[in-house]
Formats: structure tokens, C-alpha cells, sequence
């Protein structure tokens, strides 16, 4: 256990304080949650990179946090009726996507690709849309379609990447 891990484990905290705060009417008090989450999330891989703490439990942990995080933006600004069923519906099959197959191949011993610009310009564009959505901005849902466009094509290079590694990996391994 080391800092960027137990910077990765303070997200998985925060969820349930967004989540009290949210639905007890602080709605802006919890995107400021949000927004320590993200900066959690900056600093932990800060640190990790550069003092070289990147491990296994912290590539795997941290991708689920952000994903966790944001499944419960989802649920929350879908239950309170700030976005439409269909956009939670495409965030949420893309978030749970990505954690059950990042999942199911890590403990199939598959390398796993860790966060790549394309994956941190969405979280980013993300926050963005959440801010407008809570601040009532007339082209926040325009944005948020926009973003739910770019987080799948995130996805589709994160599927790209992985294939490609693992199947380097498998001739170097002779499989």
C-alpha cells in the first residue's frame, strides 16, 4: 500500500459523501466532491509516474474508482432528472463495459492498458459536461451527446490497444 494507492482508495470514500450530499439538495457542494475526486485522481498518477509507485493493485484500482465515481453521477443526475435515460443508458453501458472486460481479462492474467490521453481528455470533457448540467448551461445535454461520441471512440482505442498488446505479448510468449 502506498500514497497513489491510498489516494486511488479516498475515491471509493468520496463516492458515498457525493452521493449524501447530491441527494440532500447540495447539488453544487457535490460536484465540489466530484472535483476532489478528479484532483485525487491527478495527484495519485502524478506521484505514481513520478516516483515510480505504479503497481498492479493501483492500475487496476484506479480506472475502477473513475468508473465508480462516475456510475454514481450517472445514477444521480439520472434520477434527479437533469439528463435523459438514453444519454445515462450509453454512460453506463460504456463505464460498466469497460470495468467488467478490464475485469474479466485482468484475472485472466491479459495485460491491461493503462490511461492514455484520449481516456484523460475524456474524464476531463466529462467534468466539463457535469459542471454545465449542474449549472443549468442551455447546451449542457448538446455537450454531454458530444461527450458520451468521444468517450466510445476512447473506448474503441482502449479495445484497439489491448488486442494489440496482448497479442504481442502471446507471440512473445509463444502462445
Amino acid at each position: 500500500m502506498n500514497l497513489p494507492n491510498m489516494l486511488t482508495l479516498s475515491r471509493f470514500v468520496l463516492i458515498p459523501i457525493y452521493l449524501v450530499l447530491f441527494f440532500n439538495g447540495h447539488i453544487r457542494t457535490s460536484f465540489v466532491i466530484l472535483i476532489l475526486a478528479g484532483l485525487t485522481d491527478i495527484l495519485d498518477g502524478y506521484i505514481a509516474r513520478t516516483r515510480k509507485l505504479i503497481t498492479p493493485m493501483g492500475v487496476m484500482l484506479d480506472p475502477l474508482a473513475d468508473k465508480c465515481m462516475m456510475i454514481a453521477v450517472i445514477l444521480s443526475l439520472l434520477i434527479s432528472q437533469m439528463i435523459p435515460w438514453q444519454a445515462a443508458a450509453a454512460m453506463f453501458i460504456r463505464d460498466a463495459g469497460m470495468i467488467i472486460g478490464s475485469a474479466f481479462f485482468h484475472f485472466r492474467g491479459k495485460l491491461t492498458v493503462p490511461a492514455n490521453v484520449m481516456g484523460k481528455l475524456t474524464t476531463v470533457l466529462y467534468y466539463f459536461a457535469i459542471l454545465f448540467i449542474v449549472f443549468e448551461a442551455s447546451f449542457a445535454l448538446v455537450y454531454l451527446w458530444f461527450v458520451i461520441g468521444v468517450s466510445f471512440l476512447t473506448s474503441f482505442i482502449y479495445i484497439g490497444q489491448f488486442l494489440l498488446l496482448n497479442r504481442n505479448t502471446n507471440r512473445n510468449t509463444g502462445m
